[in-house]
């Protein structure tokens, strides 16, 4: 089965409806969201509203930390504009809305896979993987060989040999790469509402659980209306200009 595997939409519409075309173009037959649907972008709403059909639909779907913090009325510890960003978008959901966000699991397996948004360590701790040390600590903690995870808005894909050594490679622009079935492996598919590598362009992952094999996109979408959605809520005019310089 073909799946598409995507994260930290972050309310953004533009960027949402571009990868979900990509991904019916290229015939995914099942999708994945791995969290933080909300937060940041100035559409939360239709996010929110789309990600739920599509798990009414049979996709899966797990808690990011923006999601929590938006639906438990957290937040205290995230930067200004990153709580400004909670608090106006708890304001614009409704309950059931919110409580669909409130429900998320932090994970999901299926198959030989596992679905998180952050570490497999510590799923609530929300930590970063940030590099091998992280990374081979998320791997450990599941008995899954294919950890998909986002949180870091930055395409990156680890893997684990039989001797343990871990080995670390930086998808550029589309990338295809078979996933031997003697490694286990950690797979970040980047951001598809706010990448932060310096191209703007959207993120997201394919993979076939069959032939195991996994394609990274970079999606191009309409930057300048996404920005102005935000602009328009009144949000803060950083969250904006991140979006048009990809960081």
């Amino acid at each position: 089965m073909l799946i598409a595997i995507l994260t930290d939409i972050h309310a953004n519409r533009e960027a949402l409806t571009a990868c979900l075309a990509h991904a019916q173009e290229k015939r995914a037959q099942r999708h994945a969201f791995l969290g933080d649907l909300v937060g940041y972008g100035g559409d939360p709403g239709w996010v929110v509203n789309t990600v739920m059909t599509y798990v009414r639909e049979g996709a899966i779907a797990v808690q990011g930390n923006h999601d929590a913090a938006v639906a438990q009325a957290g937040g205290a510890q995230m930067h200004a504009q990153a709580r400004q960003a909670v608090e106006w978008t708890r304001a614009q959901l409704g309950a059931e809305q919110l409580q669909f966000l409130d429900s998320l699991p932090l994970t999901r397996e299926s198959g030989d896979c596992l679905f998180v948004h952050a570490t497999a360590a510590d799923p609530r701790s929300w930590e970063y993987i940030t590099g091998t040390l992280e990374a081979v600590k998320s791997m450990h903690a599941t008995h899954c060989r294919t950890t998909f995870a986002g949180h870091v808005h930055e395409p990156a894909l680890y893997n684990l040999s039989m001797t343990g050594k871990i080995s670390s490679f930086v998808p550029a622009g589309d990338s295809s790469i078979p996933l031997s079935t003697q490694r286990r492996w950690l797979v970040l598919p980047g951001s598809v509402g706010q990448p932060r590598d310096g191209n703007p362009a959207a993120c997201y992952a394919l993979f076939d659980d069959t032939t195991h094999e996994l394609t990274f996109f970079r999606v191009p979408y309409d930057t300048d209306a996404a920005a102005a959605r935000i602009r328009a809520a009144g949000l803060p005019e950083g969250l904006a200009q991140r979006l048009l310089e990809g960081r």
